[in-house]
């Protein structure tokens, strides 16, 4: 058993839960077994002075903070803060009033994915101004949870390049050697105000060289998502540091529509198996938002079900029974529809990292290419399965007393007849209204807009 089992849910790629939400959630973690949980936050919180970053959000306010930590400690968990502090802060940076603390504030950044980012995510860390703009942030954030750790974030800081403002800097250390220093000044602010912090490690797991100069008390968090990620190799690499560190798995919910099941089952394994090799602190799952949040939460539970069991019971678990775990769960017999969905893609051996090709069909992202192996054939095959899928669901879902699960998969099942028929202007129409109306099921109106727009038009 793992000392932490922690899930973390992001609330800043679109959707915030509504606190009924959330207390359902802490009431899944107490049942399987977790003892820690983190509300991914880029600009999500209510900061006094930052209103316009906020307003059009539905954040979480401070009251409510403190009551989901009380709600959270009655369960035997852990609710602790998380606040990205380097990178993936464009909600903020492309803003006027903070663009000025922009490492690249024109934005462009090349993306290791291909593309690029149009506007700047990444603080300056040459910059003092960043610092006190931190600070203040953690001064509001902070005091309304009792964990004495907090998640500072710092990963993905794209727009470190030697082109920004910290070219001259970047030029002379390094990007890594850059990265660090400002890494320990934000690591100083969370210790001053009595928090041990934790970090996301891919960054300075390119420079292995730094890693043995990160300070004794961080925790890392060596995260990847894919079924073959080099969790042995990370782990080892933190544990020779010295350090404390937890693996990070996800759920493979986001970009998929209905959840990528067998990588995600993959992908945890790996990271039970490092862990426990090399000692890790923590097993954290991850529950990301990319691409808008289509996932409704049925497309998750199979990963927090599973995460939590192996975080738990370790490789025994491997052998438990996801399908009646999830029946229990729903409170209807849709464990299976719900797994079957989420191996839809798998078929036409169209695979890609973190994304499922139907998602990328759907999203119709410049230059995709759809892979040969979703033929139309294929296509029309996956739209069929959808289809009983639908309909298994369906009868639960309506009447007196609808089953917001049972929504929820009828609704996954739409997304992915959607993609199947893309060119069905009647099957767009109908998604997007009921995107609206799945959504308001158990989140807040903020950024429900952006989330929707992000759905292919007709």
């Amino acid at each position: 058993m793992f000392e932490v089992r922690s899930y973390m849910l992001d609330i800043s790629r679109d959707k915030v839960p509504t606190m009924g939400t959330l207390k359902l959630i802490v009431d899944l973690l107490a049942k399987f077994d977790y003892n820690q949980f983190q509300l991914y936050t880029e600009h999500t919180f209510a900061y006094s002075a930052h209103r316009a970053v906020w307003e059009k959000a539905s954040p979480l306010t401070a009251a409510e903070i403190r009551a989901l930590d009380a709600y959270c400690a009655m369960q035997g968990i852990e609710l602790v803060p998380n606040q990205n502090s380097f990178g993936h802060l464009e909600r903020w940076l492309a803003r006027p009033a903070y663009n000025g603390l922009a490492e690249l504030p024109q934005g462009g950044a090349p993306l290791p994915w291909g593309g690029f980012r149009k506007d700047p995510t990444t603080l300056c860390p040459t910059d003092p101004a960043s610092l006190d703009f931190l600070a203040g942030l953690y001064d509001e954030l902070l005091p309304n949870f009792d964990s004495r750790l907090f998640n500072i974030g710092c990963d993905e800081t794209f727009d470190l390049l030697g082109e920004g403002r910290s070219a001259a800097a970047v030029k002379a250390k390094g990007e890594g050697r850059v990265y660090l220093e400002f890494l320990k000044k934000v690591a100083d602010l969370a210790r001053a105000r009595g928090r041990r912090p934790m970090f996301w490690g891919d960054v300075v797991l390119r420079h292995p060289e730094l890693v043995p100069e990160l300070p004794k008390d961080l925790i890392a968090l060596d995260w990847g998502y894919e079924a073959n990620h080099p969790f042995m190799k990370e782990a080892e690499q933190f544990r020779n540091a010295g350090l404390d560190f937890y693996v990070c798995p996800g759920t493979s919910s986001w970009n998929s529509l209905a959840g990528r099941v067998e990588n995600m089952r993959e992908n945890m394994m790996a990271a039970e198996q490092a862990g426990r090799r090399f000692g890790a602190k923590g097993f954290m799952v991850t529950d990301w938002g990319d691409g808008g949040h289509w996932q409704p939460l049925a497309a998750s539970l199979p990963g927090l079900i599973l995460g939590g069991s192996l975080a738990c019971q370790g490789a025994p678990a491997n052998k438990m029974n996801l399908e009646e775990a999830l029946d229990s769960v729903m409170g209807v017999p849709l464990g299976g529809t719900l797994l079957r969905l989420g191996t839809l893609y798998l078929r036409g051996g169209a695979m890609r990292a973190n994304a499922s090709e139907l998602f990328r069909i759907l999203a119709n992202d410049r230059g995709y290419s759809r892979h040969p192996g979703l033929t139309d054939h294929v296509l029309a095959e996956i739209s069929s399965i959808a289809e009983g899928c639908r309909h298994a669901a369906s009868q639960y879902a309506s009447g007196a007393f609808p089953n917001v699960w049972a929504q929820e998969i009828v609704h996954m099942a739409n997304l992915v007849d959607a993609a199947c028929n893309r060119r069905d202007e009647r099957r767009l129409r109908f998604l997007r209204a009921e995107h609206d109306q799945v959504w308001l099921l158990r989140n807040r109106p903020g950024g429900m807009q952006d989330s929707r727009d992000k759905l292919p038009r007709f």
